[in-house]
């Protein structure tokens, strides 16, 4: 078969809307403008048989995949077939454990395939990593469970993997498996049909296989077997030094040693001993493995993902700091590659930073200082480079939050780490582990209530649950934590927020609180001292005459949340509390303050009090602000057209520019001034006390590809013919639902139904298109009336369309564009 007939079974199994785990762009939405996703580089994970795989991060969700970049022209037609067979295997495969195809491109003679990225390595690594340390059998029925869960769904949908092996299953951070590598897969008939081939790898060769007979499903069990046995006993199945040695003793079922029944009940043993029994027959089905009492009872989870064309960026990711001393910005060069950071964090006393796959990096902002546990390392030395903090290895972190001296994480998973003093509380565990923590602690209160975000202030932590709770800690000088009282808690405390208030975030202050609603709207609680939480309300609203001084009713603090009755008119995205005042964003990229204005941090040209809050359009010129942060008297902001700007008390370092430029600890610029000489995109930013932390990107290219996930092969010369269906809702009963089902699968590698009937859950008025190709020769029943495909079809039910058109399609008031792609 040649790759174009191999790229036709793809798109008859694409198209046929069985299984694909990613909608074809048939089924895109059509919204007047192609879908577009943006990828930008991380790093090389490394080659594989047929190319290389490159990490990339999506930016619309900031998720990561991974590409399979392949050259076809440095490969053989036999590459070239094996390559179309894993996307053929992969576009039909949709599970938990199994590594999830979402898409692929074609760009020149380049083949890229998307597929989901597993941060956890895989399962050899895994072995090599306990260091003789045997697993428990929780963890091995866990494996198992999911193991057997991915071969049972291959099996079903008639694929033989044939090359099952521990460095073919992946791991995430949270020990989900992924079974991958399907370059080697087969799709056979029945389960009684039986391959011939001699593949796979020789560890995990089935006796049959070493025997030149044929073999089945059950060959897959018996690798499945060996993995189980390493997973067991930490060293493979079968060893020898060479290979007619290893074929020897698999036949003759010489294992390198026995399972420690001391270890593992008698019903772990016997499953993976039936796995590697010498006759086929008596090897069990991956379903009958899931029906073993030992695991039944194991749960799963999902994930679908999709995506059509594919915008992919090169960009350098840099972090910079500056302040406390450091007049110019310092760059960190570790951040980069695999290790480039995705969200930073500034304390009083350290900065954390999380990078793209997910690691937690801390480190001290001076040399010497002694530290109290919030750099998470297990002990008080103060570290100035960052340091990975290994106390979290296969935890996922998702997002920072530092205080003045602790450190808060939140994971994937939702759950919750704390670490550093617990002077006021702040760890929440009721000062069980004494006033340092040195080590992360998971917080047990937040088991059943998964995390969405939390905010660290000087001495005080807030969450905001996925359920909408909001709980707080910590100090609760001045009613900073928002439970009608100034009383210290040590541990989480359910905050009651006005009702109807649904709260969209949460913001830590040094010493207050503000929660931002869905709608925009912002409560506050907590110290107001010269207004920093716009809580001070004129009575009049107006001045009667020029310098009359406003009537105005000062609250100096609140321990109940109240609405900013001065932000009420703005609907507000981002804010950002310093130590003395704060910063706002709205929707429309509008930036405002409000608060101290004693070093010009407000932006408004001048050094006096301001009553109310400041609406800075002048001086940005009507740029869009992207981001802003405040620290102990200045504010730095970025625009979306790439602009850092700094105002505010320039001493110490804090604006990061040098003194002989006229930045100096007595110069106050009370206007943002743009500060970086080139343009710099900001896509995190944090400041604290005297210091500043950021990530910039550059833009080095950009390039778009077009999503081959129709299936169509590329410059295959074919012609098609498009029928447009005159009355989809009723056409149902004129159709043989079977044949069109399969149509493109069994009988025609070349038809591609664009219509698809109830039985795969597509309603047929949403696809009202039918594509016909010229080089079937089939006689086929589709509408009621037989013909062969290269005829033009006529029926009262159908119309001949020379060309999808954007207009036809919104002539036909359906949702969904048919993208052919030659």
């Amino acid at each position: 078969m040649s790759l174009e007939d191999y790229e036709r079974h793809y798109a008859s199994l694409s198209d046929s809307g069985c299984d694909s785990v990613s909608v074809p762009a048939a089924c895109v939405a059509f919204s007047g403008e192609e879908e577009k996703l943006h990828y930008i580089p991380i790093r090389v994970l490394g080659k594989g048989a047929f190319g290389e795989a490159t990490l990339y991060r999506r930016t619309e969700d900031n998720s990561l995949v991974v590409w399979k970049e392949i050259d076809l022209n440095c490969l053989s037609d036999k590459k070239r077939r094996d390559v179309m067979n894993e996307i053929s295997i992969l576009s039909i495969l949709q599970h938990n454990n199994i590594i999830a195809y979402f898409n692929h491109f074609m760009d020149k003679n380049t083949l890229l395939i998307e597929l989901e990225y597993c941060n956890g390595g895989n399962l050899y690594d895994k072995i090599n990593q306990q260091k003789g340390q045997l697993f428990t059998q929780e963890v091995v029925i866990w494996y198992l469970y999911q193991i057997a869960s991915a071969v049972a769904h291959i099996h079903k949908a008639g694929v033989l993997h044939r090359d099952i092996k521990t460095l073919n299953i992946f791991l995430t951070k949270t020990n989900l498996i992924k079974l991958g590598d399907y370059g080697l897969a087969k799709k056979l008939g029945s389960e009684y049909s039986m391959a011939e081939t001699c593949v796979g790898t020789p560890y995990y060769m089935s006796p049959e296989l070493c025997q030149g007979e044929k073999y089945n499903f059950k060959s897959d069990i018996w690798a499945m077997g060996c993995v189980l046995f390493e997973l067991l006993t930490l060293t493979r199945t079968f060893d020898a030094t060479n290979p007619l040695n290893l074929c020897v003793k698999i036949v003759q079922g010489n294992w390198t040693m026995e399972v420690n029944s001391d270890v593992y009940s008698p019903e772990l043993i016997k499953i993976v001993y039936a796995c590697l029994d010498q006759d086929p027959e008596k090897r069990p089905t991956a379903d009958q493995i899931l029906d073993e009492p030992v695991i039944s009872c194991i749960r799963q989870l999902s994930t679908v993902s999709e995506t059509s064309v594919a915008v992919v960026t090169t960009r350098s990711r840099e972090v910079y700091f500056w302040g406390g001393g450091k007049f110019t910005p310092q760059k960190l060069d570790m951040f980069k590659g695999g290790s480039s950071a995705q969200q930073v964090c500034a304390g009083e006393t350290h900065f954390a930073v999380v990078t793209v796959e997910k690691e937690l990096y801390t480190w001290s902002v001076q040399g010497g200082a002694k530290m109290v546990g919030q750099l998470g390392h297990g002990d008080q030395a103060s570290y100035r480079q960052p340091r990975k903090v290994e106390r979290l290895q296969g935890k996922a972190i998702r997002q920072v939050a530092c205080g003045a001296d602790f450190t808060a994480c939140v994971t994937d998973e939702d759950q919750m780490y704390m670490f550093g003093s617990d002077y006021y509380g702040c760890i929440g565990v009721e000062n069980e582990m004494g006033m340092e923590v040195l080590e992360p602690v998971l917080l047990e209160f937040f088991a059943e209530r998964p995390v969405r975000q939390v905010s660290c202030g000087d001495n005080h932590v807030v969450v905001l649950t996925h359920r909408g709770d909001i709980c707080s800690w910590g100090c609760g000088e001045h009613g900073r934590l928002g439970l009608d009282c100034e009383d210290d808690f040590s541990s989480p405390m359910l905050v009651e927020v006005p009702k109807g208030a649904s709260i969209d975030s949460v913001y830590c202050g040094s010493d207050g609180t503000f929660f931002l609603t869905e709608s925009g709207r912002v409560l506050a609680c907590g110290n107001n001292e010269q207004n920093k939480l716009g809580l001070n309300q004129g009575i009049t609203g107006i001045k009667n005459h020029p310098g009359e001084v406003w009537n105005i009713q000062i609250l100096p603090y609140t321990c109940l949340s109240l609405l900013l009755k001065q932000l009420a008119r703005f609907k507000i995205q981002v804010i950002s509390p310093g130590k003395t005042h704060t910063a706002a964003i709205d929707e429309r990229g509008r930036l405002m303050t409000f608060g101290s204005n004693k070093y010009g941090q407000l932006g408004v040209k001048d050094f006096k009090k301001h009553l109310g809050v400041q609406l800075l359009l002048g001086p940005f010129g009507g740029k869009v602000v992207s981001k802003v942060s405040c620290g102990d008297g200045f504010t730095i902001a970025a625009t979306e057209d790439n602009q850092i700007f700094a105002w505010g008390n320039a001493g110490n370092g804090r604006l990061g520019m040098p003194a002989d430029r006229g930045f100096g600890s007595e110069v106050c610029p009370a206007l943002p001034r743009p500060i970086f000489g080139s343009l710099h995109h900001v896509p995190d930013l944090s400041c604290r006390g005297w210091h500043t932390i950021l990530i910039m990107e550059k833009v080095l290219n950009s390039k778009t590809i077009r999503s081959n996930s129709s299936g169509l092969s590329v410059g295959s010369g074919e012609k098609f013919t498009f029928l447009l269906l005159n009355d989809p809702k009723n056409v149902r009963e004129h159709l043989n639902h079977t044949h069109i089902v399969h149509h493109g699968i069994s009988r025609c590698a070349h038809c591609v139904p664009a219509l698809v009937c109830d039985e795969i859950g597509v309603p047929m008025v949403d696809l009202p298109i039918l594509v016909i190709s010229d080089k079937c020769q089939l006689n086929c029943m589709v509408l009621g009336c037989e013909h062969k495909c290269q005829k033009r079809m006529l029926s009262p039910h159908a119309t001949l369309v020379e060309s999808v058109t954007d207009s036809l399609v919104r002539d036909m008031h359906t949702s969904s564009l048919l993208e052919i792609i030659l």
